[in-house]
């Protein structure tokens, strides 16, 4: 007689959850046996050896050899489980588990195995952010961003969004009720804006003096927009009489400016242009990522329709959340559209809701909003309205000044002549004659720690940036930028030429 066990293909989903190396739920560190298992496989062997003895015994072979293979098996398999829980208690336990999760993952169903770099710990090099932004984070802002999760639709996140909300007005200077955070960068903002106000086969007239006017102008053309474009070389400023000039020629239901041109360095006057808008019944719209309390601005004041920003720059929250407003103005051209807007995750019908500015008594469900990213906002704004905006500005400005005259020092020419229209949170340099500027700036980030950037679209190749904003604005790190430039300047090769 010849008993066979045995485990079919069929059985391979069974065969994976018998695995004696699988640990078992709720057991303590390192042991990687589940006694369950070696129990079901005991009693799954038992069952297929029963199954073709049953079938020997159909063609005349004896039961009771059957019984006797089942017994023996039983003996051998406990004996191995002592064996098994007496190694995993010996020296050799830790040693071993590495090998048992290699064996458990190729007994596995799956095809794909867990990434080796995810079982690594996380590593995150500590480095001065004096690029254009992000910027770094205040310890403040990155406690409140790890506070415990709470649900998104929870009656205390709905206060921390009022909080938000009221945050924002401020820092914007408007009483704008359609005031909210998009979740996602200042590009969330910048298209909501767009998608919102603007139907297709309309008119919209955008300056393009840097990187921003051509990112808005793409997302216009997209969404079906005829695009009219002022244009300008990198760092260009326009004139009222320019800006007025062209709504007259081109009609259009939206203009666009970038107050703080970030990938020039140049901080654009707002004042007349809203009264020009609203002369021409024209919304105008103004970005303010790079320039938002570093730099003055007042929504209501100067009649801007619409102004978005971003968290990761002066505010020093982290990015993923941008704060936007819409006046009355804005908000009759938005909810009388002919069409809806090309994104639902942008239409202010349903964000008007969730953020409780549409007068409904209930907010329902849009979107699962960053919930942490929402706290470290709150924060960032707290610590703003602590400071005061006009304190934000004045130092600002100050340290600004005290880089101007360190980089001027250095031989170092300022890339905006007009002291008056430089963007106090980013400084832009024309590059070093002589010098690679990619060079120059992988060196000092390699031997200190410090990102400084580039030009951005346009200005690449004409400028390196530096940033110095929100928590990041003092002296000593201006100082300390200052050095890492010297030392470039000293180290890095210079041509001929």
């Amino acid at each position: 007689m010849k008993t066979v066990v045995y485990l079919s293909n069929s059985d391979s989903t069974k065969a994976h959850r018998m695995n004696p190396f699988k640990k078992a739920s709720g057991s303590s560190g390192g042991s990687f046996l589940n006694f369950s298992s070696v129990t079901y496989s005991i009693t799954f062997l038992s069952a297929s050896i029963h199954g073709e003895s049953a079938g020997e015994t159909g063609r005349g072979e004896s039961a009771s050899a059957s019984a006797a293979v089942a017994r023996a098996l039983f003996g051998r398999s406990a004996s191995l489980a002592q064996l098994a829980a007496a190694a995993l208690d010996g020296p050799l336990a830790a040693r071993s588990a590495p090998l048992l999760q290699r064996l458990e993952r190729s007994m596995s169903s799956v095809s794909i195995p867990p990434p080796e770099c995810l079982l690594r710990p996380l590593e995150v090099p500590l480095r001065y952010l004096f690029g254009p932004g992000p910027s770094n984070v205040p310890p403040r802002v990155l406690a409140a961003g790890s506070k415990p999760i709470i649900g998104h639709l929870h009656p205390e996140m709905y206060e921390i969004m009022n909080d938000i909300k009221k945050g924002i007005q401020y820092a914007f200077q408007t009483e704008n009720n359609m005031t909210i955070s998009m979740s996602g960068s200042g590009h969330a903002a910048m298209e909501c804006a767009v998608f919102n106000v603007v139907e297709p086969g309309e008119n919209v007239l955008i300056t393009v003096n840097g990187i921003w006017g051509e990112r808005v102008a793409e997302i216009a053309e997209r969404m079906g927009a005829n695009v009219h474009r002022l244009l300008k070389a990198p760092g260009g400023y326009y004139t009222n009489k320019e800006i007025e000039k062209a709504i007259e020629k081109h009609k259009p239901v939206l203009f666009f400016l970038a107050h703080g041109e970030s990938s020039a360095g140049l901080c654009h006057p707002v004042d007349g242009i809203g009264d020009i808008c609203r002369k021409h019944n024209c919304l105008f719209l103004v970005d303010t990522v790079a320039s938002l309390g570093a730099a003055p601005i007042f929504m209501d004041k100067q009649k801007i329709d619409i102004l978005y920003t971003g968290s990761q720059k002066a505010l020093n929250a982290p990015p993923g959340t941008a704060p936007i407003s819409f006046n009355d103005r804005a908000c009759n051209k938005m909810f009388n559209r002919k069409t809806k807007p090309v994104s639902y995750l942008f239409d202010m019908t349903h964000l008007s809701n969730y953020w409780g500015c549409d007068g409904s008594p209930t907010r329902g469900y849009h979107h699962t909003g960053p919930v942490s990213g929402f706290f470290a906002l709150r924060e960032s704004l707290a610590i703003l309205a602590e400071r005061g905006l006009e304190e934000s500005w004045r130092k600002h400005k100050e340290v600004a000044a005290y880089l101007y005259k360190g980089l001027e020092d250095l031989g170092l020419k300022l890339f905006i002549p007009d002291k008056e229209l430089r963007l106090p949170s980013v400084t832009t340099i024309s590059i070093p004659e002589g010098y690679e500027w990619r060079e120059m700036l992988t060196y000092i980030m390699k031997n200190h720690q410090m990102e400084m950037t580039g030009g951005l679209g346009p200005s690449i190749g004409m400028v390196m940036r530096i940033g110095l904003m929100g928590y990041n604005c003092e002296k000593t790190n201006a100082d300390k930028a200052l050095h890492a430039l010297a030392d470039a300047l000293k180290n890095c090769k210079k041509s001929k030429a």
